[in-house]
């Protein structure tokens, strides 16, 4: 582990907490050069799945690329650390309860659409203008119109 201010690789734990919702371990560290303190976040990484992707290449499931793909449909909208990383927590359970050795990138898709569309109606747009990849204006018209009248029906 490098420190974030020097970038020496020797440090030590000053404090280690679990974490209460998730599967892992907060850590204060101190650099022994510089004395610089900073957290970090450990988590028992369950999922060694592969995403496949929609061109057919194959990676592997990244807990921390499908964070901040979400936390960009969510700048600035009123959605919580902890609501997203609880819908990668669904996610990591699909794969988990299902046993799955692959999982294709729709499916994970799917998944964060679905929370999204539950919790934050813009954040879900962004997140499907990318995932849907939407090529013109019309296909924005449509998704809000679909949202709009399932709304005022369910």
């Amino acid at each position: 582990m490098r420190c974030p201010n020097c970038g020496y690789e020797e440090n030590k734990v000053i404090d280690s907490r679990p974490l209460t919702k998730e599967n892992g371990v907060r850590r204060r560290r101190e650099c022994e050069r510089c004395k610089y303190r900073f957290t970090t976040y450990e988590y028992v990484s369950l999922t060694t799945a592969l995403v496949v992707k929609s061109n057919g290449t194959r990676e592997e499931f990244n807990r921390e690329k499908l964070i901040r793909s979400i936390m960009l449909a969510c700048v600035k909208r009123p959605v919580s650390m902890d609501t997203i990383t609880s819908m990668v927590k669904e996610v990591e359970n699909k794969i988990l309860t299902e046993g799955l050795s692959e999982i294709p990138s729709k499916d994970i898709g799917e998944v964060i659409i679905g929370a999204l569309r539950r919790i934050d109606k813009v954040a879900y747009i962004r997140f499907a203008s990318v995932y849907h990849d939407f090529e013109n204006v019309d296909e924005f018209n449509r998704r809000i119109l679909d949202l709009e009248k399932n709304e005022h029906n369910g």
